[in-house]
């Protein structure tokens, strides 16, 4: 069960979220890679996680020979290094700035069979230690949007088709100029794959996942909110500012940093 004053931490600006989650990133980090020689982390892209992949590329604590990463999903039907590719956002925010011992990222441009299994190999081969992820507007993790869902998926990672308002949300972001310049179709990490993860850390930002935020922590654990899964990780910490925290009905945790 979730802890609020444990688990969640609420600040008052998009700034404030990202250190205090990039701190606690680091902090878990350093732990690790005092006995460990590999420390596997998928990473989401996205606008909320800005400030925190900021933090973690200034870190002189964090050994980053000893980081394999991922990404947690990728657009298909864009033109290679399109800048909304999340593979070309991490290259921005994280990977042009450390020096990773791994970089693994999802490629639309293979046969999509191949590199459903590909990727699955390299995911599949050792255990998961942190997972850096958000929540969508439409409550999703990664793109396991609603309809498709699955909290017993068998695939590690799959290819889904986008519903209307996780597209919506590609422009609200301001990734896309239309909804119709979104792609369709991505590739995916199934949501078993994500909570495999030894340590979840959750960034969320803004009014617009201020309902998806409350129905993650308040309602039924279901698929129509995929993010309600996250309840269940004995190890998940919850990084909101104030507006994405605003529809949380009934329940007063401290506002850190107001």
């Amino acid at each position: 069960m979730i802890d609020l004053k444990k688990d969640v931490h609420v600040f008052s600006t998009p700034e404030q979220v990202g250190r205090a989650a990039g701190m606690a990133i680091e902090s878990r980090i350093v732990k690790l890679q005092e006995y460990r020689e590999k420390i596997r982390i998928v990473f989401a892209a996205a606008p909320s996680q800005d400030t925190m992949l900021e933090y973690l590329s200034k870190s002189t604590q964090i050994q980053w020979h000893k980081i394999v990463a991922f990404n947690m999903d990728e657009y298909l039907g864009l033109p290679q290094k399109a800048p909304q590719l999340f593979a070309e956002y991490l290259e921005k925010h994280l990977f042009s700035k450390v020096q990773v011992k791994e970089k693994n990222t999802i490629n639309p441009m293979d046969s999509v069979d191949k590199e459903l299994e590909r990727y699955a190999n390299l995911i599949d081969k050792e255990s998961i230690d942190i997972v850096c992820l958000g929540i969508g507007e439409n409550g999703h993790i990664a793109f396991n949007d609603p309809p498709v869902a699955d909290f017993n998926d068998a695939k590690t990672i799959k290819v889904v088709e986008l519903d209307d308002e996780c597209r919506v949300q590609q422009v609200n972001d301001g990734c896309f100029a239309t909804v119709d310049d979104v792609p369709k179709k991505a590739l995916t990490l199934t949501i078993p794959t994500l909570l495999s993860g030894d340590y979840l850390f959750c960034v969320v930002l803004g009014v617009n996942k201020s309902n998806a935020v409350r129905d993650t922590l308040q309602e039924p654990i279901s698929t129509s909110c995929p993010a309600t899964i996250l309840r269940t990780h004995e190890n998940c910490s919850y990084y909101f500012d104030e507006e994405a925290y605003s529809c949380v009905e009934n329940v007063q945790i401290d506002v850190l940093n107001k």
